[in-house]
């Protein structure tokens, strides 16, 4: 079904270690309206949709938000590598790294770690896209939130300013399927007693 391609949808190359930043960007990795969740959430509705272009826009997207989460993953990693114990003490990250040292885990910018209850599948279609246009949006607003606390760091601003607006595209995608199955459920289903006979 897949391909994967040994590189990232969107180059990262972040010089200088920031670990205050890290500290942040990771709630895009495993926070409430991350990538992580964003990707679980498509991937398991796309199962209930009514038509197989729905299920195709939920897939297609879902496989992109594991993109994402990658790209997430690598700019948190490329912001603590080399990190001395102290910058990680200094952004308030020693907790985290006494539980996972360097590994990316899944987490909130407030440490909450990733629980399925972030994944809305409430097995009607409606309230599935409803809420998926409802995430692309919150995600993007938190984009914005991380792209505004890191100005001063274009290897950074780069792929945030990228992801911000693949969420932008998301959100226009998921409007193109809900019109589309608003559109197949008012179909008018016709029954045998309600076609009438031809009078010749």
């Amino acid at each position: 079904m897949w391909t994967y391609n040994k590189m990232l949808e969107y180059p990262i190359n972040i010089k200088n270690t920031d670990p205050r930043l890290a500290k942040v960007i990771i709630s895009q990795y495993g926070g409430p309206d991350g990538e992580l969740a964003a990707s679980l959430r498509y991937l398991s509705q796309r199962f209930g949709m009514p038509d197989q272009k729905s299920k195709a826009i939920l897939n297609d997207i879902g496989t992109e938000e594991l993109a994402h989460l990658e790209m997430v993953g690598t700019i948190v990693h490329q912001l603590t590598d080399g990190a001395s114990i102290e910058e990680i003490e200094n952004a308030g990250l020693a907790p985290y790294y006494t539980d996972h040292g360097v590994d990316v885990y899944p987490v909130s910018a407030a440490g909450v770690p990733f629980t399925a209850a972030y994944i809305a599948a409430k097995g009607d279609p409606i309230a599935n896209l409803q809420e998926d246009l409802a995430a692309e949006q919150k995600a993007r607003a938190t984009y914005e939130k991380l792209i505004d606390l890191c100005k001063d760091n274009p290897d950074v601003l780069d792929p945030l300013r990228f992801l911000r607006q693949r969420e932008i595209v998301h959100f226009q995608r998921f409007g193109e399927a809900l019109r589309g199955i608003q559109d197949k459920l008012a179909e008018k289903k016709l029954y045998m007693n309600d076609i009438k006979p031809c009078n010749n």
